[in-house]
Order: structure tokens, then sequence, then C-alpha cells
């Protein structure tokens, strides 16, 4: 099969296209524009393109007759969207209807990478706003136009790739690099938001399923492990100590996936636990 991953030099897209590839099956292109991808990230059997998807129009350069469109690409994280709101809007809104006009020329499938962050109110952050309308063109594509296209809403994603410095981090990757230079783990807030951490292999393993299948005809899976911890919970696990810094604004206090329908309609089974994984990281 013919794929494109866009965001293919980022976290989970690193993760998807070493399956891909591994699957020995597809012709794998990736964009990224490497503001949060990086170089060392691209994976041998896979091509990738330096390109920001907001400035092209006519894919064809890229790809001429793609079967699948795995649409990662976003400016992630909460907080830096409050600093560039503008910027988080314009990539999550223009690029992503530039990957729906395309593919509804093309004809092809377009795999979305929603966000769990919607279920917590629109208009908290410009993140998720942008998350909500891009999860809208999605859905004005398939129902005016035809376009086939599914939505995997993320659940606290974490594992090999994440990033573990700089303002896009997840709260894992900053423990990570916390843990690792054996600094006090910084806990915002008072530490008992609630957070359902999905390992990065999992999320992958529901992206190709969901687009393996073509028996179900709901337009959103959710993507998460069914359970949750606090982060009080997360940061005993390391084992190390802890310091508090002040609440952030526009985070939710509670993310938990309800994994019942991906589980039945694509045969989903997330398999990693966060406490083996950091069990592992600490023992390196």
């Amino acid at each position: 099969m013919n794929i494109m991953v866009t965001g293919g030099a980022g976290f989970v897209g690193t993760n998807l296209i070493k399956q891909l590839v591994k699957d020995g099956l597809h012709n794998v292109v990736s964009l990224d524009n490497y503001s949060t991808g990086k170089e060392e990230n691209e994976q041998e059997g896979c091509v990738y393109h330096n390109v920001d998807i907001r400035d092209v129009v006519d894919f064809d350069f890229f790809m001429d007759s793609p079967d699948i469109i795995y649409h990662l690409a976003a400016l992630p994280r909460i907080q830096p969207s409050f600093e560039f709101p503008a910027l988080t809007m314009e990539i999550g809104m223009l690029g992503t209807m530039n990957i729906l006009e395309w593919a509804r020329k093309k004809e092809c499938k377009v795999i979305y990478s929603g966000s769990s962050s919607v279920h917590s109110g629109h208009y908290e952050n410009p993140y998720t706003f942008s998350k909500v309308m891009a999860d809208e063109l999605c859905m004005f594509y398939k129902q005016t136009f035809g376009v086939d296209t599914k939505i995997c809403r993320f659940y606290n994603v974490y594992g090999p790739h994440q990033l573990t410095e700089g303002e896009y981090c997840t709260v894992v990757g900053v423990f990570e690099k916390q843990h690792k230079n054996k600094e006090p783990l910084t806990i915002t807030g008072d530490g008992t938001q609630r957070r359902d951490f999905t390992h990065v292999d999992d999320i992958v393993e529901g992206l190709i399923l969901t687009s393996e299948s073509e028996e179900f005809d709901l337009d959103i899976i959710e993507l998460g492990r069914g359970n949750n911890y606090s982060i009080n919970e997360l940061a005993g696990m390391f084992d190390c100590e802890t310091t508090y810094i002040p609440k952030r604004p526009g985070e939710a206090e509670v993310t938990l996936c309800d994994t019942s329908v991906a589980k039945k309609d694509i045969g989903y089974e997330p398999k990693v636990n966060i406490e083996d994984y950091i069990s592992e990281v600490i023992g390196e």
C-alpha cells in the first residue's frame, strides 16, 4: 500500500513508521516540518520530506496515489498553545483542510489523530480548540464529500522517541529526564489530577487496526489504556524526591478512556502498563 504519514518525524509518527516499515508491505512517505520532529527519528525504508502542510495544496509531488494518510501533524501540547494560539490553530485547521482536500481528490482514506482533551471543554485552551475544529473538518469532508475519514483520539501517550526536554514534553518525558539527572520530579498543582497513560505501541496498533477495519460505522475511536493514575501516583513509581509547582491553566482534571467500542469494533487490546514501563526506565 502507498501510505503517507504527516508528522512522521515526531513521536507517534516515528513509532508508526517503524511498524509500517517492519511489515515490509508498504511504500511509506513522511511529511514533517521538523518543528518538533527530529532528523534522528528517521527510519530506513521511509522517504522523508521537510515540508509544512499549511503551504501545500497539491501533494502529488510527494506521493501520486496514496491509499492511506495517517494525519498526525500538529503543534502539540496545551501550554505552548497559550503562547502561540494562532499558529496552533493554523497548523491544526489549515493543515488538516489541505490534507482532506487532497484526499477528496485522490479518494483515499484519512486516519486523523484526535485528542482526548476535547472531552474536557472545547474552549479551555487553543490546542483543544484546534483539535475540535479539525474533528469537525474531518466530519464535514466525510459527510459532504464522502472522504473516508476516521478520528483516533489519543490519551496521554508515552514511550520510545517521546520528547524529554523543551516545552512540548509530556509529564512522563519530563519525569524520565529528571529521574535520569537525579533531580526532584516537578508536580504541577497538588498532583491529584488523573491521567490515562497509553503506551505508544498500543496507539500504533490502534491506528493500524482502524485503517484496516472496514466493518464499523463509528467515525471516532478512543485509544487509551482504560485506567488512570494521579500525577502523585505516577511520581511515586519513580521512587525519588518531588517538588510542587503552580497549577497550569487549561488542563483537564481527569482523563479516562472507555476502550469498549475500540475493543468491540476493531479488536483493540492495549497491552502495556505504565508501571512496567517505568520499572524498565528505572532499571536502565
